[in-house]
This record gives structure tokens, sequence and C-alpha cells, in this order.
């Protein structure tokens, strides 16, 4: 591999003139299947995160080592701390996501739903799954808690949970309303080029996201403890329901003992998206997450291009940065808030002080036009 030194690492703003740099790439052991190719990007939203981004190249900062060559046909590492990007291939180019679209569900619906709550699951939530398809093992008639649901939809990737998180947490809309739900919180991230056609990652008409949006995903689900939680769970108990006895899941997320200060992680995986994944690490106050897409089982597969872009970016100083994450739409206007309440409540409170001045004035001009009758 060869490094350039580190010390001629450069601000962001030094990589805006790059040319491209195609991304360094390994061919898999097996040819990758045909698929349809993914609709262009709206070049508005290129440069999002910065002009270094703007490719469907490489972006990584000028001296930095090279990256590490894999089959992901996009990826993206990032700083979640810092809110900067440390590096990326096509960061912007839409891909299809499989089963880490899950982490969009959480996003939108964890804020909303309570972990005690019990439901029961319908025939509906069932009856379109593939059954080659990753399950919980929930069963029709069953009432489960939601943590429980949670718990199934992020350690083993379950889309019966998936439908029914969704159809719970779309109200009187049902699972349609859910999906709705991932899209406007999409949308309020900032993940423009991210739509949710299906709750669980399972393939969908225009259903598409970029490495660049998983990690905005990424930051938001991550930040939140009951999230964290959830993923750093090694076994989880279901409990019995009639005609089903009580059973353990187990996380499918094999680094969480096999990468130092991994957080935890998301694979995915269908025949149109190929292998994808999002994981996140936290070491010396750095925590830097990884999204990969189109992803092939071989030589190293999904879970061993996530570790050597870890330790890529673990390498990397702390400043270095080709981008950054954008705020989302909330917080951004969150920031005006105080001024607009300090008008909302300052204008009246002026009024009344502007009113009280000129009441006691006047008073006091009548008690002294008092004083000197009594006088005279």
């Amino acid at each position: 591999m060869l490094v350039v030194p580190s010390a001629a690492i450069l601000p962001e703003t030094s990589a805006m003139a790059a040319p491209f740099v195609p991304c360094p790439s390994v061919e898999p052991t097996a040819p990758r299947p045909a698929t349809p190719s993914p609709p262009a990007v709206d070049p508005a939203r290129l440069s999002i995160g910065g002009e270094a981004l703007a490719t469907s190249g490489l972006a990584i900062p000028p001296g930095a080592p090279v990256a590490p060559a894999v089959t992901a046909t996009s990826w993206v590492v990032a700083d979640l701390n810092r809110g900067s990007v440390l590096g990326g291939c096509g960061p912007h180019e839409n891909r299809t996501p499989a089963s880490v679209q899950k982490l969009l569900l959480a996003a939108a619906l964890m804020p909303r739903l309570d972990p005690a709550q019990t439901v029961e699951v319908t025939r509906a939530d069932l009856e379109d799954l593939d059954p080659a398809s990753s399950v919980m093992g929930v069963v029709e008639g069953g009432r489960y808690s939601i943590e429980s649901l949670w718990l199934g939809l992020l350690l083993k990737s379950g889309n019966d949970a998936a439908n029914v998180l969704a159809r719970i947490g779309g109200g009187s809309a049902g699972r349609p309303g859910g999906v709705q739900a991932m899209n406007d919180e999409a949308g309020r991230l900032h993940a423009n080029q991210t739509h949710a056609a299906t709750p669980s990652g399972l393939d969908g008409p225009g259903q598409f996201t970029s490495a660049y949006d998983l990690a905005l995903i990424a930051r938001a689900t991550f930040a939140r403890e009951d999230f964290r939680r959830y993923m750093a769970t090694r076994v989880a108990e279901v409990p019995a329901q009639p005609g089903k006895p009580a059973f353990q899941i187990v996380n499918d997320n094999t680094l969480l003992d096999r990468y130092p200060g991994m957080l935890g992680g998301k694979t995915g995986f269908t025949q149109l998206a190929r292998q994808t994944y999002v994981g996140v690490a936290e070491r010396d106050g750095r925590r830097l997450a990884v999204t990969l897409l189109g992803a092939e089982t071989a030589p190293l597969g999904s879970l061993g291009e996530a570790i050597a872009l870890l330790d890529w970016g673990f390498a990397l100083p702390p400043e270095a940065t080709v981008g950054h994450l954008v705020t989302p739409a909330d917080e951004h206007s969150s920031s005006q808030a105080p001024l607009w309440i300090g008008l909302g409540v300052g204008l009246p409170l002026l009024a009344l002080i502007v009113a009280a001045v000129w009441w006691w004035s006047r008073a006091r001009r009548r008690v002294g036009a008092a004083i000197d009758g009594q006088r005279s």
C-alpha cells in the first residue's frame, strides 16, 4: 500500500479542487450478478456536506494514507462526535439499502413508541414476508412488548418485527403510515437521497439510499441510549406465546466481540442490494461510523471491509476531513427559537413596563398637583 506522509494532510477546503480519483477496489471472487442501474443523482444534492463529496470516485483528505481496496461500490467513514466526514467512495451515489434501512425505522419510531407497550401480531403483519428472509419469529395472535420487537429487529434483523413496529408507529394509517414516518424522518435529517418503500429494507419500488445518508441516520440512532443498549445486547429472551414456547434471540453482529470499541452494527443483504453494512465504534473519545453499500461476500465480506475502513479512519488524525454531516432540520430551526421566543415574550413585557411607567408618572403628577393645591 502506498502511503503519503500524514504531515501533508490539509484542511477540507484544500480537497475541493481535487481531480477525480477512482475508488480503490478489489474484484470479488465470484462475478457480480447483473442488477439494474440506479437512477442518476440530482446534481443539486451531490455537494451536500461539502464540495469534495461531489464525486462518484474517492474523496479522502490530501496526504492521507490510501484507503483500503474493497468490493463495496460506495462507502463513507464519518466522525459522529465532530460531525465530520473522514472519507468516502461515491458518498452520494444512489444504492439499494437492504436491511440497513431498519436503522431509519428506528430513527423514526423509537422516539414515539413506549417500549413497555404490549401489542398483538396480526395476520397482515406476516402474510407478505418472504419465507427465506430473516425473521424474529413472532406468531399471529402473539403479544409482545415494543422492546422485544426492537430487539428482534436489531439483533436478528426481523422483517416480521419491522412490519409490526411500522403498523403500530403508523397509527390509524397502519404500516403505510410507519413507512411515511420513515420518509419524514429522512427529510428531517436531510437524508435527501433516502426513500423507504418497505419498513424492513426488503426491496421495494424506488427504494434507495446513499452511504452519506446512512451516516446521518447512524448519527441519529446511535445518539440514543436505548438504541445503543439494544445494539449491544448479546442475547434476549422472548416470552412464550400460545402454541410457541419462549425462545432466545442472539445478536448476529459478530463485530461486537471482534472489533475493539464496537458499539453495534447492522448488516443487510438482498440479491439487488448485495451486502450492506452500518457500524459504529468508539475509541479515545472518537466515535466513527462506517457505512457501505454494494459489497460482495468474498474476499472480505461486508464485515471485513467495515473493519478495514474503520482501521483506516482511526489511523487518521482527528482533524482530517473532506466534508461534514449536515444538521437535522429541527436542530437548525431550534437554534433560532430563543430569538423568536424572546421576541414573543419580550415585546408584551416591554409594553407592560412602558404602561406601568406612564401610569406611575401620571399618578405622581396628580399627587403633586393635590399637594400643591393643599399648600395654596
